[in-house]
């Protein structure tokens, strides 16, 4: 048994944010039902990655919606509005990341929903906020990362902003609505009164940067200052970190006594042995290292390294990755209603030592309507 099984979630929520949170929960166990507007459903259904499709909706979608149920309601109708106040009543938690001002007009604000089922915790996705200046503005991955700043600690310093290649602040959002959502499930239990939950994209993707952003307010409020040759990585770290071309592929060298390393690597660094240069001068050590690195194959630098306990690796590509056995296998296959197969990741956590798959694909628009009323609205 996992450990939300028997727990009701109504998910008004589109794209990424909300549905990821939503994916966690069924992952665990949780009975989500997606609340979706008829015939189209919501509108992740068509944003695809590279133009792929399972079954008229995107994989992205599928991706993202797994082990859910869909319940198609036009919540501008007021007999469906009304189905859906019935389902209200009998859910644990819903979620939505409606525009502010949304879900008042529809009736179904915290305060409604509060009156219509007391104990119900409501979770609010939204960019910035539901009140001041930003709250309308639109809340997107890649605008965000830009606002954050997150968009300078990635890529070469001469390159200028590089944002990530993942919906980083979507995804990380997500995880914060799980925690708050978690975290009221133990306040309801003390209380037995609903929570309200609220998360922004700018708050988690600034905390997803809390690193980097408290040594920044701590260190004079001086920017970070990134690298500047090939393999730069970390902004704020020193010299070895970093990514090297070998001879056949490339390393990844972490944290570790530069003078040691440069000696098992037979590179003359003694001009820098002061700790404080490393960073200073961080680019001219990569460079030197970079020479030396790129004579020998990958293999023969991490026999040698890993032996004398430097922190180095290999750096895969998902060709490389996917041959490679860590003793916990990631990949799962889900089915849909049509015996339709998607292989995609499973949930990274394990209960009492066991992994947690599901083989659920995301459902059709409206798929358990039926089903739903009989359960929930008699």
């Amino acid at each position: 048994m996992r450990p939300l099984e028997g727990l009701v979630v109504l998910e008004f929520c589109q794209f990424l944010a909300g549905p990821s949170a939503g994916l966690k929960l069924a992952d665990l166990g949780a009975r989500v039902i997606k609340i979706e507007r008829p015939v189209k459903g919501e509108a992740c259904r068509q944003l695809s990655i590279k133009d792929l499709f399972v079954d008229e909706s995107s994989l992205l979608f599928h991706t993202i919606n797994r082990n859910k149920d869909s319940f198609a309601a036009d919540l501008k109708n007021p007999s469906d509005l009304e189905l859906v106040k019935r389902l209200i009543t009998k859910a644990d938690i819903m979620t939505h990341n409606f525009r502010p001002g949304v879900m008042d007009k529809i009736g179904l604000a915290f305060e409604d929903a509060i009156a219509i089922n007391p104990k119900i915790i409501y979770g609010v996705v939204s960019g910035y906020g539901e009140e001041g200046p930003w709250a309308k503005k639109p809340g997107q991955d890649l605008l965000v990362q830009s606002l954050s700043g997150l968009t300078w600690l990635s890529g070469r310093d001469s390159q200028g902003p590089v944002p990530f290649g993942l919906s980083t602040a979507d995804i990380m959002c997500g995880n914060h609505l799980v925690q708050g959502l978690l975290a009221a499930l133990l306040k309801r239990a003390k209380t037995n009164k609903g929570v309200l939950v609220e998360v922004s994209l700018i708050e988690s993707i600034l905390d997803v940067q809390f690193e980097a952003i408290t040594s920044y307010l701590n260190d004079g409020g001086q920017l970070q200052k990134r690298g500047d040759v090939a393999g730069s990585a970390h902004a704020f770290l020193s010299a070895p970190y970093g990514v090297y071309k070998t001879q056949d592929g490339y390393l990844s060298l972490a944290m570790g006594d530069l003078m040691y390393i440069s000696e098992l690597l037979e590179v003359n660094l003694e001009k820098y042995r002061e700790k404080h240069l490393w960073f200073e001068f961080r680019d001219e050590i990569r460079t030197l290292l970079s020479e030396r690195i790129i004579q020998k194959p990958t293999d023969h630098w991490l026999d040698l390294l890993i032996g004398k306990g430097v922190w180095c690796g290999k750096v895969l590509n998902y060709q490389d990755l996917d041959t490679i056995d860590f003793g916990m296998p990631m990949k799962q296959t889900i089915e849909n209603s049509d015996y339709k197969k998607i292989v995609t990741t499973r949930s990274p956590i394990q209960l009492d030592g066991k992994i947690l798959t599901s083989t659920k694909a995301a459902p059709k628009v409206g798929e358990q309507n039926d089903v739903i009323k009989k359960e929930f609205i008699r």
